[in-house]
């Protein structure tokens, strides 16, 4: 291996021991148990939000994730921030527990569409800010162009969002050499056909700009996405659009597709800035330890 090779890998292991370090108590107490989100200190439906972070924070997980293991790292850096937060189980399929996302995605918006009224209405805010990974980061663009959502978000965080599809490194550029693969996977796993690029869902969601007005978004990718690649694709174009690549906030961070949403500290620090671009601080390596 060559030495620089070297010294990245020690610099990367030190800076996920860091991140296990200093992993909220919560969070650890509750990895095991993928029921609990309440006590957890997120889902409170009593939460009213502060002056200071007038806004709830909605979480929506990924393809194949739910409400809870998605979340047992951000929603309780968050929580210790001050936010009233909130996550939701999309997409569901009959028969399917824990593994959601992959019902139609026009659908799983109106779900998001439902569920944040119900959180605007128990904290009693006028918007929230959402926060979603994978296709949590690019199917409330649906709810926010087609389903009124620009009315009751402030902000969408996307952490790795496929915006423009996810060719799992190119895997998904073979379906056409397997005849039928297509028919099977819309049928299936319909969440699944809607998120192939060129798709005819990404295909809607995308005419006509990337964006709506009146909403912030901000996309932080990683460079070492395997999932929602080219990792640019997750760009997005438009006003009020913040695109952060991970690696400019910390050279040596080798987050994937997963990590980034589930447990990289630096990404989370960026998040708490776009929710809060205000009292925003520079994220850097050393974020890993604020």
């Amino acid at each position: 291996m060559l030495p620089w090779k070297r010294v990245l890998r020690s610099a990367a292991a030190l800076l996920l021991t860091a991140v296990v370090a200093t992993l909220p108590a919560a969070t650890a107490a509750h990895a095991a148990d993928a029921t609990v989100t309440s006590d957890s200190g997120w889902n409170d439906y009593s939460c009213k939000p502060s002056a200071a972070h007038p806004r709830p924070v909605v979480l929506v997980h990924g393809t194949f994730g739910n409400s809870v293991d998605n979340w047992l790292g951000l929603a309780p850096y968050l929580i210790q921030r001050g936010y009233c937060v909130f996550s939701l189980d999309y997409g569901q399929l009959p028969g399917v527990p824990f593994f959601h996302g992959l019902g139609p995605i026009d659908k799983s918006a109106e779900q998001l569409d439902a569920f944040v009224d119900k959180v605007l209405a128990a904290t009693g805010a006028a918007e929230a800010d959402l926060v979603g990974h994978s296709q949590g980061g690019m199917m409330p663009r649906y709810y926010l162009k087609f389903l009124g959502g620009a009315a009751e978000v402030n902000a969408l965080i996307g952490l790795a969002p496929d915006n423009h599809g996810a060719t799992l490194s190119g895997l998904t550029h073979l379906l056409p050499y397997f005849p039928g693969a297509e028919d099977l996977l819309s049928t299936a796993t319909p969440g699944l056909a809607d998120q192939i690029p060129g798709s005819a869902f990404l295909t809607k969601l995308n005419e006509g700009g990337d964006t709506v007005p009146g909403v912030r978004y901000t996309v932080i990718a990683t460079k070492y996405d395997q999932v929602a690649t080219p990792y640019r694709s997750q760009y997005l174009d438009g006003p009020d659009v913040r695109n952060v690549l991970l690696q400019d906030l910390c050279p040596v961070d080798l987050s994937e597709h997963l990590a980034i949403g589930l447990f990289d500290r630096i990404a989370f620090h960026e998040v708490a800035n776009s929710l809060d671009p205000a009292r925003a601080k520079p994220t850097t390596c050393a974020s890993v330890f604020s």
